[in-house]
């Protein structure tokens, strides 16, 4: 069976709302992958436990390359990689100017096998060489394995890694929708070098799952997030676009989210349709909205917080 070059699916012309499925098995991607790449049109498929897979190719004991970028790094240690594990922070170009990036890394932590960290830019070419230089200094053999969870810029990287370092043609479909790679998809970068992409993890309590393919567009920076600060005295409201909304008093905080967001302030409490959270912070720590960004808090604080239903948040040490 041959598989598709855009998502690894294999082909298949006899089931149409499956995976893989195209009306010419002599072409080179399915339907799907063909609707992405020529006219931006998204087709969903059904979901699988891509963990299983994850887990079995870790026991093959080869490098991995772990994917995120700075938006969502509040579930790394969730991963269960034994593998020996680059940390690879993709979008530079959306990083905070405020941020110095080698302090930044030298912060970052996780439980994993960790041997080395880096920033890239698949967009601008920052720090690709250094990351090459890294594979090829760590790899124990010419496969490498490209994992993180879905919309963290896996496809991208390969693509950009094939074009810098192997024959220049870009294969691997691309899209800031979820679950675009849907299988193993081996690429072969040089003869030094073949990369594998993995099928993006998913996270059930993040809003990329749950987000129209308009939404995903507003919610996913595409250039430098510029932070928004707010000093908030007496008793209001910070509405953050339909997405949540925050109760706060006496506190200043930091959102780190896309620009394209829309934040307004409320007076008057008012009804709300979100589901309702009532929430403890200590100075110092970051409260992160699964697939939309966090939100630092200068000071101890309780607050409210009402959030999409299906949508998880979690308080962790600050990253900043």
């Amino acid at each position: 069976m041959i598989k598709c070059e855009g998502c690894g699916a294999f082909l298949q012309d006899e089931f149409p709302d499956k995976e893989g499925y195209t009306q010419n098995l002599n072409g080179k991607l399915c339907n799907r992958c063909f609707n992405i790449k020529h006219y931006n049109k998204y087709l969903k498929v059904p979901s699988k436990d891509y963990g299983t897979l994850i887990r079995k190719i870790d026991g093959e004991g080869e490098l991995f390359l772990l994917v995120t970028d700075f938006l969502n790094l509040y579930n790394l240690d969730e991963i269960n990689l034994k593998s020996p594990v680059i940390l690879v922070i993709t979008k530079a170009d959306i990083f905070p100017r405020s941020i110095n990036k080698d302090y930044f890394l030298k912060k970052l932590t996780c439980k994993l096998n960790v041997i080395s960290k880096v920033i890239v830019s698949s967009k601008n070419n920052y720090h690709l060489d250094l990351l090459y230089d890294l594979i090829l200094k760590y790899k124990r053999s010419d496969r490498v394995y490209v994992t993180g969870y879905t919309n963290g810029g896996k496809s991208t990287l390969v693509n950009k890694m094939l074009k810098n370092y192997g024959h220049g043609i870009e294969k691997v479909t691309v899209s800031n929708l979820p679950s675009t790679t849907l299988d193993l998809l081996e690429v072969k970068i040089n003869d030094e070098l073949t990369l594998i992409d993995t099928p993006g993890l998913l996270d059930d309590g993040s809003l990329v799952l749950k987000a129209s393919k308009d939404v995903l567009n507003k919610i996913c920076p595409k250039k430098e997030i510029r932070p928004i600060s707010y000093q908030i005295k007496e008793r209001q409201s910070l509405l953050i676009d339909d997405f949540l909304r925050l109760d706060l008093e006496n506190v200043n905080i930091i959102c780190y989210m896309s620009n394209e967001l829309n934040y307004k302030r409320v007076y008057k409490k008012r009804d709300c349709l979100l589901k309702r959270y009532d929430l403890k912070i200590k100075k110092g720590e970051d409260l992160v909205i699964k697939g939309l960004g966090f939100i630092s808090f200068m000071q101890d604080s309780e607050f409210t917080l009402w959030l999409i239903d299906g949508v998880e948040y979690i308080i962790r040490d600050s990253i900043i």
